[in-house]
């Protein structure tokens, strides 16, 4: 079969070079928060040298004052601790968090403030905003899924809300890419990097630590704004037997739906687990307008019945994977800073997709008579939410 997405080849292959596939990386897979916390906390009071954290959303709640706390300490010590936070993803959270980072240390900027009297204000990118969820650690160790540090993401026998995500550990080369992503967007926004600041040394032992294939995916500068959706389209165009897929803003454009039809038509197994709830209202309903058309090409949805799923994966024919902040939405595509971790090596693969698996059993098939049979009210909440998904 002739690939639908050639011309995209090249465009892929011409990326910088924290772009190229890399090997020897142990990655680890991390579900919810009660995984995720744990082990960044751990990585952080490791550090010796430097610590970049990039946020979404970095609560002044229990679990972010926790992280906050770490991170004042290892500055205190003498790592050099910078720390990037979305405005919008960010905004309930308490400003005196943030100053007490800085009087401890640590260097803390805010990507694109939407107050006016905010250093490094313009209204012309304000609707821009810094969704990646990031921790690298000396070089040696990073994170990135879809986990934010807040309390909705903890345990709920710890006072959170449990909800249902994914993240990625990885040990190896591949950190040094995730590293590059960072200090992309923290050059940006705090100029060139001052004289006697001196990079950690270099981790080259780590370049063979074990076999997985890493790529990391980031699409914040001009000519790579769709890397991470150009890898989607690619995988799935390739797909021979199976594409499982969990997304917490599912709102694909006719792009992402065509490849996944095409992909159903040549007998792929195409499976798709979507909120049965969400946080986000508008994305919600713009979404379920798209469930008769998806289902209609083949393509099976299933709705979680758990806690909030803010999850953001892909597993493809059981070989490559990818866990990140991306979603299938508009927003991801064409305004948001994201990043996602791409995989190729069948073990992890395997891993995520038997976790798939396991969500489905709290998932409930969307069945398309009983679509087709839903309220005038929801019908007409999709519409309207639909006409301005590119906005959600």
């Amino acid at each position: 079969m002739k690939n639908a997405y050639g011309p995209w080849r090249s465009l892929l292959g011409t990326q910088p070079s924290f772009e190229a596939w890399v090997s020897g990386n142990r990655v680890t897979l991390l579900h919810d928060g009660d995984q995720s916390f744990p082990a960044m906390l751990e990585a952080i009071s490791r550090a010796r040298h430097e610590i970049l954290l990039e946020m979404y959303w970095f609560g002044s709640d229990r679990v972010g004052l926790q992280f906050a706390e770490a991170l004042s300490t290892k500055a205190a010590q003498g790592a050099r601790v910078k720390i990037i936070y979305d405005a919008v993803g960010s905004l309930q959270t308490d400003a005196k968090m943030f100053s007490e980072l800085r009087e401890a240390g640590c260097e803390v900027v805010q990507y694109n403030p939407i107050a006016p009297w905010r250093a490094h204000f313009r209204i012309a990118v304000v609707h821009k905003r810094d969704h990646r969820k990031m921790l690298i650690v000396d070089r040696r160790v990073g994170f990135t899924g879809g986990v934010n540090l807040s309390d909705p993401w903890a345990p709920k026998e710890l006072g959170g809300e449990g909800w249902r995500d994914d993240m990625v550990k990885i040990d190896g080369p591949a950190v040094e890419q995730m590293r590059a992503v960072f200090n992309h967007v923290w050059g940006r926004l705090t100029g060139p990097p001052a004289a006697a600041a001196q990079d950690p040394p270099s981790p080259s032992e780590l370049a063979t630590v074990e076999g997985s294939h890493v790529r990391i995916l980031a699409n914040h500068y001009i000519g790579g704004q769709r890397a991470i959706r150009y890898a989607y389209l690619d995988r799935i165009d390739q797909a021979r037997r199976t594409v499982r897929i969990t997304n917490s803003y599912f709102v694909p454009d006719g792009r992402i739906r065509r490849a996944l039809s095409r992909a159903a038509a040549r007998g792929v197994d195409v499976r798709v687990i979507v909120p049965g709830r969400s946080d986000v209202f508008a994305a919600f309903y713009a979404g379920r307008k798209l469930y008769g058309r998806l289902l209609e090409a083949g393509i099976r949805l299933y709705e979680w019945t758990g806690p909030i799923l803010h999850s953001k994966t892909a597993v493809i024919d059981g070989t490559w994977c990818t866990v990140g902040t991306y979603n299938l939405d508009y927003r991801s595509w064409r305004f948001n800073l994201e990043v996602t971790a791409a995989v190729d090596d069948r073990p992890v693969a395997r891993a995520l997709e038997e976790r798939f698996y396991e969500d489905l059993r709290r998932c409930k098939p969307v069945d398309y008579a009983r679509w087709r049979a839903r309220p005038l009210q929801s019908r007409l909440l999709e519409d309207f939410f639909y006409r301005f998904r590119r906005l959600l």
